[in-house]
């Protein structure tokens, strides 16, 4: 980026701020309401839930001979500013109503879990918006963990990745299983949950990655170029996938691979590639690619994933232990499809703020359920908020389904 259109950038952002601040007083009042609403919800109700523990490797690990229940959201997208009160309500209303139903051993939210845009949300301080996340969750008395997406920590937002990294690793939260991650691999919050069985066995694991935000000098974002999974981040999950199946063997040498799933905001290329052979087929599968749900409606069926490659997919399939990523970013691209063996799925998303357009529109908003067995057979479903198996405390409101 040139020095005259950084310091053009500067100038536009301070006029906003300007605006923004002039909000300050109104939002920290608004805010408060919301902080008492995120806190209103009545608790999760379960017949025996899973308590994960600290294994001696210290990654938080459930120990069970059942399988485990998860499930995704992604772009909830909290404003926690003046502009955004009413629809920070309507999308702390859905993530309660789905959980309360769904009653998951997990909550993987995948990124962009909120979104403190000033000319949207009224505010740039994204630490009230992370924070008002983080009640709910609490509240709602659900593990959780978190991987970072591009709107969490932007170039012109209060607080740093860092920053909010510590948010939500701090350890007087007792229901986030969030981890910051080895400080020598890019990002923050790359970290393994496990599954073990009775005998010890590792069975599942979920690996957790942050795929960063914008690069190549797109420092706001506004020409779409964003960053990919780093080389050390790829080696990172290697090591843990080699490591992991090792001390398996050490218990016993029979032990087939463990199944894993990988979960991350931005996708990467490989499903715009799977999407792409798929339509080229006449929407029919093809040797490579087989079709379970959903449909991807970005534009001209795009999918906006890093501008560079990377190898992840591929050290994933000569390993042989992942069989699914689940990723969000691209919020009307919702649907679940495999490739190469590798179930590739795009959450449903929550967002009622960011594309301005989903306020009063429905059919893209809801949560993904994710069932992995011990035996490595997974199923993923694609479920809409406004069922009516998701009844809300608060009313739901009215909505078209606009496919």
């Amino acid at each position: 980026m040139s020095t005259f259109l950084l310091k053009l950038l500067t100038k536009i952002m301070g006029v906003i701020t300007a605006v923004a601040l002039a909000f300050s007083s109104l939002t920290m009042a608004i805010d408060s309401g919301n902080f008492e609403k995120a806190a209103s919800f009545d608790k999760v109700v379960y017949e025996n839930q899973l308590v994960p523990e600290l294994d001696e490797d210290g990654c938080w690990t459930f120990t069970t001979d059942r399988d485990l229940k998860v499930v995704q959201l992604t772009d909830i997208h909290i404003g926690g500013g003046a502009l955004s009160v009413k629809k920070d309500a309507k999308a702390m209303n859905a993530v309660a109503a789905m959980l309360t139903a769904e009653k998951p051993d997990l909550v993987v939210l995948t990124g962009d879990m909120v979104y403190p845009v000033p000319f949207q949300a009224g505010t740039f301080n994204n630490e009230i918006s992370t924070k008002m996340l983080i009640t709910l969750m609490e509240t709602l008395g659900v593990y959780y963990t978190v991987c970072f997406g591009n709107h969490d920590s932007e170039f012109y937002g209060t607080h740093t990745r860092e920053q909010i990294s510590d948010l939500w690793a701090d350890p007087s939260l007792k229901y986030s299983l969030y981890q910051e991650g080895p400080e020598d691999v890019d990002g923050y919050g790359n970290h393994v949950i496990k599954v073990k069985n009775s005998q010890g066995i590792v069975k599942n694991a979920y690996f957790m990655f942050d795929s960063h935000d914008y690069t190549d000098g797109d420092i706001l974002g506004i020409q779409w170029k964003y960053d990919n999974i780093h080389e050390n981040q790829i080696q990172w999950y290697k090591d843990n996938v080699l490591s992991i199946d090792a001390k398996n063997k050490a218990i016993d040498p029979a032990c087939p691979m463990f199944t894993s799933l990988a979960f991350f905001h931005i996708p990467l290329e490989e499903y715009g590639i799977a999407w792409n052979e798929f339509k080229a087929n006449g929407y029919q599968d093809t040797e490579d690619v087989k079709y379970y749900d959903g449909w991807f409606h970005e534009g001209d069926e795009k999918s906006y994933c890093g501008i560079y490659p990377e190898n992840l997919f591929e050290t994933m399939l000569e390993l042989g232990s992942t069989k699914g990523i689940f990723c969000g970013h691209d919020h009307v691209n919702n649907a679940v499809l495999e490739y190469k063996g590798i179930l590739l799925t795009y959450g449903m998303s929550i967002d009622y703020l960011a594309y301005t357009n989903l306020n009063n529109e429905g059919a893209q908003r809801g949560c993904t359920v994710i069932n992995l067995t011990q035996d490595g057979e997974l199923s993923v479903s694609l479920e809409n908020y406004y069922q009516d198996k998701y009844p809300s405390k608060y009313e739901k409101e009215e909505i078209t389904m606009q496919w």
